[in-house]
């Protein structure tokens, strides 16, 4: 039962969540994060610790926010591949704050490829 991180994260990308994880299975895009579900160990230090609620156990994702494990896999994939994995905690983003209550979809989710490395 890996977790996933979900549509709250994109836009924030609080890291308190990467601080606690014992296994570095958080990979970091630029502006959304994804647990690598095959590293994941289940471990639950980073659910208490996301200030916007982002992460689920892949069993108790809202059902709207399902398709966000696929993502996470996808995406933590992507970006190790790319070396992306994040270890340390970084501040959030800029406009953190201001998306934490905005309306966003995956479709949001930008990858490196969109911002040109």
């Amino acid at each position: 039962m890996p977790y996933v991180v979900a549509e709250p994260c994109i836009n924030c990308k609080h890291t308190d969540c990467v601080e606690v994880c014992p296994v570095d299975c958080f990979y970091e895009g630029p502006n959304f994060l994804a647990i690598h579900p095959d590293e994941c160990i289940d471990c639950n230090a980073c659910v208490p610790v996301c200030p916007v609620e982002a992460i689920y156990a892949d069993d108790e994702l809202p059902e709207k926010w399902e398709h966000y494990g696929e993502w996470n896999r996808y995406l933590s994939e992507q970006w190790s591949t790319a070396g992306y994995n994040i270890t340390e905690k970084k501040d959030p983003l800029p406009e953190a704050e201001e998306w934490k209550e905005k309306e966003k979809t995956e479709q949001d989710i930008l990858t490196w490829e969109s911002q040109g490395e």
